[in-house]
């Protein structure tokens, strides 16, 4: 399985509502969107940071619905 990249919250962002999602709300500096995937409507938390670690990118994606390909095809 293939490394994840170094992603800024901004680009993750972009990303998500390529897909569909919804900034909805900022506290502090996390960031929530909302959206649907497989029919489920789906809350996403993302740290607004410089540099996202790779575990927090993958519980956004788990959380998202998405996977690292389709994270690729968005970026």
């Amino acid at each position: 399985m293939a490394k994840l990249p170094a992603l800024s919250a901004r680009k993750v962002i972009r990303a998500l509502r390529k897909a569909g999602f919804e900034v909805v709300a900022q506290r502090g500096s996390h960031v929530r969107l909302n959206g649907e995937r497989g029919g489920r409507v789906r809350v996403v938390i993302v740290p607004n940071h410089a540099d996202i670690a790779p575990g927090t990118l993958v519980s956004i994606l788990r959380q998202a619905g998405l996977t690292r390909e389709e994270l690729d095809d968005l970026l």
